[in-house]
């Protein structure tokens, strides 16, 4: 594993953000593009084909990209029907449906108590808000091969904390029209009303734009590939969207006492999420690094996603030796990440001192892993040094909020002549005539 030295070095080389370029398309997919369009394009073009084809053609136009990108039959209709979902139970071992329904019981704990810190409706003096949830929201789920249930929890249980009155859910269904029976199973615990199926962009664009059979939602969340993430982009301003994700980032800050294996541990677990993502070890002590990196090397090869996380490691994996705890804290809130592990003596300080981060698990029990199945918050989070500014998917994603103004006369008596002065400095004449009109004595 690598190892360097100082902030100036670390800044430079492992926390170094080099700018997520559209990505080189792989050999098969291209092969799909030339087959499915009769050319060579890129991903972008691509995107831009499908929206504007399901804008205008709506289920006919879905259908069709189902069957040409993911095999599906078009003899399977769009919407999945309660049967098959009911029939989806029987494939899914009993346990496995306890541990979603644990984690979900979890996730709304902590959601219905971050409700009652998020927006609240009040009317003070005549001003004030009111606060409603999104009436629908569609949340798209990838993948086949590899399904992530936790995902789904992690996005439909906050938006049902917050009333959101629908959850529309659309996925791409196998090569034998069916969706895989964890999905529907997890969908039946967060509480999804309606499931679709469709992969990819043509997914995405039925939610955003409506098709005679998937309602036009008012809002769009939840991962995907290169294609689905821009369209996002694209979509982004005619549809609400949650954000725009990128590989996953974990930052472990440990001191001195740690322990080499569990930080070892919790590199490795970061680094299997994908082959571009981050795993990196910040640390005052170089023994400690040397002891992290001999531990990482003896177990990664044994991991069952070993290609993985060797690739991760290789291209965004090491360990920065700080010159002090404080530098170390330091470097970890510039770099932003998704998760910051702290492995210290000190967690309250530490904790105080990471001022930028997706979520903190503060102390070695508080494991990432356990973060993203059964803790409580949404593992959905911003990425690529959005934590600067950003937050995780919660309530408050869901919910909206209406300014309300009910000026009685002596309000209006009192703030009106000053609006009208500035709206005649705008040279917006109509406006301050509406507003003197109320006055009672209007300008001559």
């Amino acid at each position: 594993m690598r190892i360097v030295t100082g902030a100036e070095t670390a800044r430079q080389t492992l926390l170094r953000r080099a700018p997520l370029d559209e990505p080189a398309l792989p050999p098969a997919v291209r092969e799909t593009i030339r087959r499915v369009f009769g050319a060579e394009l890129d991903a972008a073009a691509v995107v831009e084909r499908i929206l504007r084809d399901v804008r205008q053609d709506g289920d006919e136009a879905v259908l069709r990209y189902n069957e040409a990108i993911d095999g599906v039959p078009p003899s399977h209709p769009l919407e999945v029907a309660r049967e098959e979902i009911a029939n989806a139970h029987q494939a899914v071992d009993e346990s496995l449906v306890e541990a979603l329904s644990l984690a979900a019981r979890r996730i709304r704990d902590f959601h219905e108590r971050q409700m009652e810190h998020s927006l609240r409706s009040f009317q003070h003096n005549g001003l004030g808000q009111i606060v409603r949830p999104i009436q629908r929201v569609g949340l798209y789920i990838p993948g086949n091969k590899v399904i992530y249930p936790s995902t789904l929890l992690m996005m439909a249980v906050p938006a049902r904390v917050a009333g959101v009155g629908e959850l529309v859910m659309v996925t791409p269904a196998r090569d034998d029209g069916t969706v895989a029976p964890l999905k529907l199973v997890a969908a039946g615990v967060a509480g999804v009303d309606r499931i679709f199926r469709a992969g990819g962009v043509q997914g995405i664009a039925a939610m955003a734009y409506g098709t005679e059979t998937v309602p036009r939602v008012d809002k769009i969340c939840g991962p995907g590939n290169i294609f689905v993430t821009l369209a996002k982009k694209k979509l982004f301003g005619e549809v609400g969207i949650d954000g725009i994700f990128g590989p996953s980032e974990t930052l472990v800050v440990a001191d001195a006492g740690a322990d080499a294996r569990l930080v070892a541990a919790d590199l490795l677990a970061g680094a299997e999420h994908d082959e571009l993502a981050t795993a990196v070890l910040i640390t005052d002590s170089r023994e400690l690094a040397d002891a992290v990196s001999r531990v990482v090397e003896s177990q990664r090869s044994s991991m069952e996603r070993a290609a993985v996380a060797e690739t991760s490691l290789e291209a965004r994996g090491g360990a920065v030796v700080a010159g002090s705890l404080a530098e170390a804290l330091e470097l970890a809130s510039e770099f932003a990440a998704e998760h910051v592990c702290l492995h210290v003596r000190d967690i309250p300080a530490a904790v105080k001192a990471v001022r930028n981060a997706g979520c903190v698990f503060a102390g070695d029990l508080s494991v990432e892993s356990i973060g993203d199945y059964t803790a409580g918050p949404s593992h959905v989070m911003p990425t690529g040094g959005s934590a600067a500014y950003a937050s995780p998917l919660g309530v408050h994603d869901f919910l909206k909020a209406s300014s309300i103004v009910q000026l009685d006369r002596e309000t209006l008596e009192a703030v009106g002549p000053a609006a009208a002065e500035i709206a005649r400095a705008e040279g917006l004449t109509g406006h301050a005539r509406a507003v003197e009109a109320r006055l009672r004595k209007e300008p001559q």
